[in-house]
């Protein structure tokens, strides 16, 4: 059985709302937070393990953990949501762009990073479940190319759970782990249609 909580790890800039989702534009994530570069001051797992984490993973691959690696790892934790390449360079400028392209094809060849494909022309990288300790899914912008991250209730979260277990099931595979990504308009998109 995934690991499944009765209520999701709450981002820290996220306020409650009963019968919404996280992420939804109707109150969960301040308009404030909207733009994928907004910072959170803490990530969910403290920026210690994260670091931690993240050199077994890359020693498991071989690879050291080295000062870019390390600026990235935290970066990417402390985003809000996946970040773009350019976004990355905006947020640390003094790092050399095809360095920073390199460093996220290691991070993500050794499970400490994800690439999200989007519709616009850059992908988006985030910090792995694994090293986040912050399981959620993402609603994508097909005409602007934006991510954002969303929790579900525990309950629905059970519940999707459940039921990707039993398909998983009455087609004899085994689930390691889930994703959803909605795909569609964002409200900013569709306002200014």
């Amino acid at each position: 059985r995934w690991p499944v909580t009765t209520k999701p790890p709450q981002h820290p800039h996220q306020e409650e709302v009963p019968g919404h989702l996280a992420g939804d534009r109707d109150g969960l994530w301040p308009a404030t937070l909207a733009p994928s570069m907004t910072l959170r001051p803490q990530p969910p797992t403290p920026v210690t393990e994260v670091h931690d984490s993240a050199a077994e993973a890359l020693a498991a691959v071989d690879q050291q953990y080295t000062a870019n690696r390390r600026t990235l790892v935290a970066l990417l934790a402390s985003a809000n949501a996946p970040l773009s390449l350019p976004e990355i360079m905006e947020l640390q400028p003094d790092l050399a762009q095809s360095s920073v392209y390199r460093t996220l094809g290691v991070l993500e060849q050794a499970g400490v990073a994800l690439r999200i494909v989007t519709g616009d022309e850059f992908a988006r990288f985030e910090l792995a479940e694994a090293h986040s300790g912050l399981h959620h899914h993402h609603l994508i912008c097909t005409a602007c190319g934006s991510v954002e991250d969303v929790t579900l209730p525990g309950d629905v979260e059970a519940t999707v759970v459940s039921e990707l277990e039993a398909l998983a099931h009455r087609h004899g595979f085994a689930p390691a782990d889930h994703q959803v990504d909605l795909i569609g308009v964002c409200a900013a998109c569709q306002q200014a249609a």
